[in-house]
């Protein structure tokens, strides 16, 4: 089987946007990535049921989304939306509602767009954050993520304040706060996976290098359940914690270590409810900030931003255990890890 995979980044050094590589599934090896799209700050991606890809954008002075249409083939630009300021870190979308959500860092804000007919995007509604927490870090609200709950409500991370808030979205995009959950000062939420139970959810801290297994109620809120470290005791330097996954089946979930420079896996109890260590892998290079699992999950791709390359590792369905297979592919500042769906 041939998967094709996307990475998204920065722009900032070597990077030229979005670079298209190729998984052979069957020979366990992904070819030499190749330019894609040229765009600004593709930092994070998402695709639509429509195949529209969904990506950050930094056009000059000014930041959002960009809308590209890939159904031919050929990557079509439909439109941007961009503004005064930074572009989001985030974007999920939204099919059922028709919407996408963008999560501002450094506006500290949530950002709703409509889908309209084409696939483009227009700005439906911001809310704004406000506060902060005790790290330096922490100066003010910043939102690192925006997607759904099981349920469909809209469940935000904001590092800044330390707070997971749970908003219902109604039909046109608007958002209503349900709940807010607040973690230990200076945890610094980031993301977020639920388990396919639907009741209970994982919270990574970029800031505290840790995660939080989280109970999610009916009426949109968190309680916490216990929490564990994504690094070993005795690490003392700078780590980020940054990318959180979990497998289809509810059965391993896995973390990315920025400075430790590590995957870190757990085991996960049938309830979801407890975490078992099971290994710590290096990630083959430095700042491991996202990594995906493959459509068939029996491999994972985990990109170094700072070191411009790529890992390859075999994933065991049963046990949850990576084997690195293969390292060094080239992606230049990448920081995101999309495979688009196999035709």
């Amino acid at each position: 089987m041939k998967e094709k995979i996307l990475f998204g980044g920065y722009t900032r050094r070597v990077g030229q946007g979005i670079y298209e590589a190729t998984l052979d599934t069957e020979q366990a090896v992904i070819d030499e990535p190749q330019a894609f799209i040229k765009v600004g700050q593709p930092t994070y991606l998402a695709l639509s049921q429509n195949q529209v890809l969904y990506t950050v954008t930094k056009e000059g002075e000014e930041g959002g989304l960009s809308a590209y249409d890939l159904s031919g083939g050929t990557p079509r630009l439909i439109n941007r939306v961009t503004s005064a300021g930074a572009p989001p870190a985030y974007v999920a979308v939204d099919e059922d509602r028709q919407l996408v959500y963008g999560a501002n860092y450094h506006k500290g804000q949530v950002q709703v767009y409509r889908i309209l007919a084409n696939g483009g995007l227009e700005l439906a509604s911001v809310v704004n954050h406000v506060g902060s927490g005790p790290r330096p870090e922490q100066d003010s609200a910043h939102v690192h993520f925006t997607d759904l709950a099981p349920d469909h409500r809209l469940v935000v991370c904001d590092l800044g304040i330390d707070e997971l808030v749970t908003y219902d979205v109604s039909p046109s995009g608007d958002l209503a706060k349900v709940a807010s959950y607040r973690t230990e000062a200076g945890y610094g939420p980031r993301h977020l996976v639920f388990n396919p139970n639907g009741q209970i959810a994982y919270l990574l801290g970029e800031l505290s290098s840790k995660v939080q297994v989280l109970a999610y109620h009916p009426d949109g809120h968190f309680s916490l359940i216990t929490t564990y470290s994504l690094i070993p005791d005795d690490y003392t330097d700078f780590n980020g914690s940054a990318a959180i996954r979990i497998s289809r089946d509810g059965k391993f979930l896995y973390a990315s270590n920025r400075g430790h420079n590590s995957l870190t896996v757990f085991a996960v109890t049938a309830d979801g409810r407890d975490l078992n260590l099971i290994q710590r892998i290096s990630s083959e290079g430095d700042f491991p900030r996202d990594f995906n699992l493959d459509p068939t999950e029996k491999f994972l791709v985990c990109a170094n931003q700072n070191t411009d390359n790529t890992t390859l590792y075999r994933r065991n369905t049963a046990t949850g255990l990576l084997t690195k297979i293969q390292q060094d592919i080239n992606t230049p500042e990448s920081v995101c890890v999309l495979f688009l769906p196999t035709r």
